[in-house]
């Protein structure tokens, strides 16, 4: 089957330039076949430097024959180590890419969690499911502060669990009574006010110190 040459002439000149297509062109004009496969080795030898994405490409040598073998509109007549082919697959239309279609219901927290959330449901044993739902609060916490300068409340965190687990992942009104239960030790920057924190406490660790020289003296 002969391929169509015009449209892969084009999409190999894109590759290799007009230059090489001209080369191509003089070597169908050589009436001696040693001469032209000496030519056409050459030739190639010069395709795989041009185009160096083709030595990732398995069988690498034999695609920069076929790529000849298609720029001399399937007329090269010389002494080949491979099969040349006309490679009817370079009209094939690229395949499409398949992007995924699901969106996060809470964007800051991303479908990793929400996998997580998942995986969570399926634990049978309550304390390790427990501990699993803390876990995942400690986690969400830190992703919250990481793209909100607001700070977030351990009650909107177990309520964001209860929503993205469809009401199946809970905890004991009483753990949250404690305080802090899904406080991490991860430290985030929440903005500016960190800054105006971090140097009152400078200035009262400074304070402290001048008064421990003045007792001392």
């Amino acid at each position: 089957m002969v391929a169509s040459s015009t449209f892969k002439q084009e999409l190999l000149l894109r590759e290799y330039g007009r230059n090489v297509q001209n080369i191509v062109q003089y070597i169908l004009t050589v009436e001696d076949r040693n001469k032209r496969t000496q030519l056409a080795q050459l030739l190639v030898n010069l395709m795989g430097r041009l185009n160096p994405n083709v030595k990732d490409v398995q069988d690498a040598q034999q695609t920069l024959w076929n790529h000849l073998y298609v720029m001399s509109d399937n007329q090269l007549d010389v002494d080949t180590p491979f099969q040349l082919s006309a490679m009817e697959y370079l009209n094939d239309k690229p395949q499409t890419v398949e992007y995924p279609s699901q969106n996060p219901k809470y964007k800051h927290y991303g479908t990793n969690l929400e996998r997580l959330i998942d995986k969570a449901k399926g634990i049978t044993d309550p304390q390790e499911r427990e501990a699993a739902i803390i876990s995942i609060g400690k986690l969400m916490k830190v992703l919250y502060r990481t793209y909100n300068k607001d700070s977030v409340t351990d009650n909107v965190i177990l309520e964001n669990i209860r929503d993205l687990s469809k009401g199946e992942l809970d905890l004991d009104a009483a753990l949250l009574e404690k305080g802090n239960l899904f406080e991490s030790a991860v430290k985030t920057s929440q903005g500016p006010g960190n800054s105006h924190g971090s140097n009152q406490k400078y200035k009262n660790n400074q304070n402290n110190k001048n008064q421990n020289r003045g007792k001392n003296k």
